[in-house]
């Protein structure tokens, strides 16, 4: 059974830092493209980053450039989302998620056939 899981959430204030980690089981993404989403109540789900199965190439959303870091390793099978100067705006639940085809490298047109949970990020103003 394949499982992204989610881990590193949770309350901070405006300013402040957290670190994301998204651990795969159950298959090896080492040759996927991965990507995290986040959705806010009452809102739709929006991309935040991506990374290329080699770490070579990243993508971020324009809100979050030059505050937040993808990353992966890919002989732990896991993806991080370094997030810095955090805003009450960042607020929501962040997931993960992966492509299940190999070598994609058109990270804006990724789809993404693996899903976690989420894990909730909340930021006081």
């Amino acid at each position: 059974q394949v499982q992204l899981v989610e881990s590193g959430g949770g309350l901070v204030q405006a300013g402040g830092s957290l670190r994301l980690s998204c651990a795969a089981s159950g298959r090896t993404f080492s040759r996927s493209a991965m990507g995290w989403f986040r959705q806010a109540p009452g809102k739709e789900r929006e991309f935040v980053a991506a990374i290329t199965w080699s770490g070579g190439s990243t993508y971020y959303t324009d809100s979050v450039k030059g505050r937040f870091t993808i990353s992966r390793d890919n002989a732990k099978n896991t993806v991080y989302l370094q997030m810095n100067s955090l805003k009450p705006e960042d607020t929501a639940v962040y997931l993960c998620a992966a492509e299940s085809r190999p070598y994609g490298l058109d990270l804006s047109n990724a789809k993404y056939d693996y899903w976690g949970q989420g894990t909730q990020v909340t930021v006081s103003s």
